[in-house]
This record gives structure tokens, sequence and C-alpha cells, in this order.
């Protein structure tokens, strides 16, 4: 398999920097060569707080990466999230006048790029431009126009917006690493690339990515993204409560966190104690096990609370048969899936990215913690495809075209020909 066909996909997040190689198997399923991971030093709530940190964190996992696939990484897919990140509706109008034709990816790109055009406030930029539903002459619900005959193509598009500076600074870090950035995803759709199936997003799915910063949501239904969001609350928070609430240092509340953390405290008994360390010879610090999970519980009802009011914003509630998947390093909180279904009355469940993963794959990528990892993968590959289709379309129609113009000027000889002859 060649070079082109491998992608790197670099999830810049708050607790952890992860760079991603994987190519498509020949039964289309995704092979991770190798994995970087090291701890985010610059990222506050998802957005570049330091450059010189960031660059070094992303240099490190790069080069763990490439110890591991033994690939060069020198063009890498950057995930972008932060509570910056907006979205909004839109619908594009494209009057055609080559009417004898049919309708073409190029009409439909022409109408993405006018998409691009649109005016946003002050210090903001588009970042993603996604057609929903076409429609044709009138004619709604058209999910691929392609092929179709039309004079007035319409679409309604999910326009995703986030601040400029804030996608600069990930540019910056990304060209200071001695990198190139091929494109800018935004993380809940990379994450929902690699956890979602195609039957959950027909059915109407909400998915749930919370991570260290922030909180990442992107609903869809009928197959089709109608809304996306971004809570600026994360696993963070979680144990900087713990911290507070049991006078610990935070290294020791995130461990807490991870170790014996619940998100239901009528889950613990009332007599499991931890005990802690004590700083520089001061006596251990003894902590009820249930008394921790009331101050996660209380800010995890927080997040959820958040969630759900996106789900009711959005206007999809009711038609959502998939329920919630919860991914990102907030899911793996014990009975965090009984709290959210508790709160929100829908079936919830663990997202792991192993929906589009081939079986040899190390164990540890399967974790929701790389979610946004793998979907970034997958997004390039995707990227990848679509760039090879268009060229070897263009390839044949020229082909074609100058066939088409070969075969005319012999037929236009050959009548003239007899034309003359006759005379």
């Amino acid at each position: 398999m060649s070079t082109s066909d491998i992608v790197v996909g670099l999830d810049i997040g708050t607790t952890k920097i992860v760079c991603m190689v994987g190519r498509k198997n020949e039964y289309g399923k995704i092979e991770i060569l190798g994995m970087g991971k090291s701890e985010s030093v610059g990222v506050t709530r998802g957005v570049v707080s330091n450059i010189d940190k960031t660059v070094k964190s992303i240099r490190a996992a790069v080069e763990e990466a490439e110890a591991q696939s033994g690939v060069d990484i020198r063009v890498v897919n950057v995930g972008i999230a932060g509570q910056h990140i907006k979205s909004l509706q839109h619908r594009g109008v494209k009057v055609r006048h080559a009417t004898e034709l049919e309708i073409s990816q190029l009409d439909i790109d022409g109408l993405i790029d006018d998409m691009y055009k649109l005016v946003t406030l002050p210090g903001e930029e588009i970042i993603h431009v996604l057609p929903q539903e076409y429609i044709v002459d009138s004619e709604q619900g058209i999910k691929d126009p392609i092929g179709m005959a039309g004079v007035r193509l319409e679409a309604n598009f999910h326009i995703i917006t986030g601040q400029v500076t804030a996608a600069k600074n990930i540019y910056k870090c990304v060209e200071k690493a001695g990198l190139q950035a091929a494109d800018l995803i935004l993380e809940p759709l990379a994450s929902s690339e690699a956890v979602l199936s195609a039957e959950e997003k027909e059915a109407g799915v909400v998915l749930v990515d919370i991570g260290g910063g922030t909180t990442d949501i992107a609903i869809f239904q009928d197959g089709i993204i109608r809304h996306t969001a971004v809570i600026p609350f994360g696993g963070n928070i979680v144990s900087e409560d713990i911290k507070e609430g049991c006078t610990i240092i935070k290294s020791q509340a995130e461990l807490l966190k991870v170790k014996f953390g619940s998100a239901l405290a009528n889950e613990n008994q009332e007599n499991e104690i931890v005990s802690i360390p004590g700083l520089r010879g001061r006596e251990p610090k003894e902590i009820s096990v249930k008394n921790l999970a009331h101050i996660i519980q209380a800010r995890m009802e927080e997040i959820i609370e958040n969630m759900y009011f996106e789900i009711k914003n959005s206007g999809f509630e009711k038609k959502l048969i998939a329920g919630i998947v919860v991914t990102g390093v907030g899911s793996q909180l014990k009975h965090v899936t009984q709290l959210v279904e508790y709160m929100s009355g829908m079936d919830t469940r663990i997202g792991y990215p192993n929906e589009h993963l081939a079986s040899g794959n190390a164990e540890e990528i399967t974790s929701p913690i790389y979610a946004t990892g793998v979907g970034l993968v997958i997004k390039g590959l995707d990227t990848v495809a679509k760039q090879n289709a268009t060229n070897s379309n263009k390839v044949k129609g020229h082909s074609t075209k100058s066939r088409g113009n070969f075969f005319d000027a012999i037929l236009k000889k050959t009548t003239q020909f007899f034309e003359d002859d006759t005379e």
C-alpha cells in the first residue's frame, strides 16, 4: 500500500494529545499502524493557551507514533473543539443555466462553496458546511440529487463556525511542530464517525463526547447531522471539585476519580473509606467513597442537564430512537450511563471506537478515550477516497470528451464528403 493511503489523525485535547497513524485494509476496515500519546499542558477547555508547551506535547506524541508505525509523519488531520464553536442552519440556492445536463458533483460543490462566503460575526470563520437535504425544482427531501434534471437546486445546510484566532493557534502549533495540517475537523464529527453505526444515525441518536475540558454534542436523525454544540465543562472540572471538596492536591483528586469515582452516590456503601497519603509528614487523610460520589454526581448532573437542554433545543427530542451514546474520558466513570438514563429518560450506551476498526488492532485503541483520534483517521481516509474519485472522474470525463470530439470530426468529414459527391 502506498504512503498516500496512510492517514494521520492528531487530537489536541485538554488532558492529552493523541497522534494516530492508520490505513484501510482490503476489507475496508481501519488498521491503526501506530499511536503516540503525551500529556497536554498548553490547552485549556479545548483551546490552545500556550503555544510552546503545546508544540512540545505534539512533538512527543508524533515521535512515539512514528516509532511505532515506521511512518515519517508530515501531514495530519487535526481536531478542533472548544466553547467558541457555534452552529447555525442556512438555505442555499443555485439556478442552473446548463439545464440540458444532469445535476453533477460540480453543482453541489458550487453550492457548498457559496456557503463559505456567508458573512459571519467579526472574529469568526466557517469550519464546516454540512448539506442536510436538497430541494430540486420544489421537490423536497432529496438526499442525493446527482444525476437528476432540474433548474433550481436548493439545500439546507448545517454550518459550524469557530473563532479565527483559535483555528490560527492550532495551525501555528502544528506548523511549529514541523507538520502540515491537511484539514481541520470538528471533534464531535470525528468521534461520531468512530462510535456510531449508520443504523443509529438513521434512527436518531445523540453523541455525547465527555472530554477533559469540554463536552461535545452531535445529534443525528434520518442519517443527517441536525445539531452540534459544545458545553464548557468536562472531566477536569469534576477533578477540580474533588480537589476543593476533599482538600487534596489535583493529582490525588484525579486518581481518586479514576479508581473510586462513581456518578451515583446511592451505589456506594457508607462505610467505604479511602486513605490518602498526607503531604510532607502530615497525617493521612481519610475520604468517604460515598461523599466522593456525591461531589462527582453533582457536577455530572450539571453536565447532563446542559446536554439535555441542547437535545430539547434541537427540536428532535421525540425522534431519537437510538437514544444517547456516551464516549470520551468521562464515559469511563462508573454508573455514568445509569445517571444519563435516569435524567434524560433515553436509552444510553458507552461508545467504543470499534465500529470500523480491523480485528488485529491493539485493545487499548478500542477505549472510548481514543474515539476522536480514530474518527480523525476515518475522516481523513474518506477525504482521500473522495479526492481520488474526483481525480479519476476528471480523467474519465476528459478522455470521453476528446473521444467524442474525434468521432464528431470523422462524422462531419464523412457527411461533407457525401454532400460534395452528390453535387
